[in-house]
């Protein structure tokens, strides 16, 4: 059975990786990971938030005929956020489906690596509409602990608000949940988003 590898060099957070090459023989690949109260605390560092509790991610990956893995697993989570407005705690419970297709480029085979999946020259990901999303580049390997992160910080509030906390006078939240908020510029990000754009460059660098 292939071993979850717990570090990884580009996610200190909360890694649990597995390499490719490992999962040739299988016809899938059953796992269930929650991170240690250490990695808890450091995603609520990266998040922004106040605590990040009770979280699991379970599912499977399976073989796709083209080489690559399909992802489909689900994520729950307690996060304790700020309130925008009155800046106490507040607590969003993320029940999360999340599904990815790790593709390898054309032309290139599976579990190669990372930097051939991603970026020879030549290569390209056959990408079906309304997918791009859920597509990635298949490398050496992947990391379910950094796919479980990004869907975290992609279902957290942006502007988290407390039930009952009215804003002040002259005080509005940003119009989406990308906008800016209360006290916020216009180029400031919210801290989950901010996260997420990090998490997007480790992800496109290959894993």
């Amino acid at each position: 059975m292939p071993e979850l590898i717990p570090r990884s060099t580009d996610n200190p957070d909360f890694a649990r990786v597995i390499e490719v090459r490992t999962l040739s023989a299988l016809d899938g690949f059953d796992f269930d990971v929650a991170p240690t109260p250490a990695e808890a605390a450091a995603l609520a560092r990266l998040l922004g938030a106040q605590a990040v509790r009770k979280v699991r991610f379970s599912g499977r990956l399976t073989p796709l005929p083209d080489g690559g893995w399909a992802l489909d697993a689900a994520l729950g989570a307690s996060v304790v956020q700020t309130c925008v407005v009155s800046l106490e705690p507040v607590t969003a419970r993320i029940d999360q489906a999340v599904r990815r297709r790790f593709l390898p480029a054309v032309g290139v085979p599976s579990g190669a690596p990372s930097g051939a999946s991603s970026g020879a020259r030549g290569a390209e990901l056959v990408v079906e509409p309304d997918e791009d999303d859920e597509i990635e580049p298949l490398g050496e390997r992947i990391d379910l602990g950094l796919v479980a992160t990004e869907a975290l910080a992609l279902a957290l509030p942006a502007y988290p608000r407390k039930e009952g906390a009215e804003l002040g006078l002259g005080t509005t939240l940003g119009t989406d949940s990308r906008g800016a908020g209360p006290g916020s510029s216009e180029t400031e990000e919210p801290k989950p988003f901010a996260a997420l754009a990090a998490l997007r460059g480790k992800m496109g660098e290959g894993m």
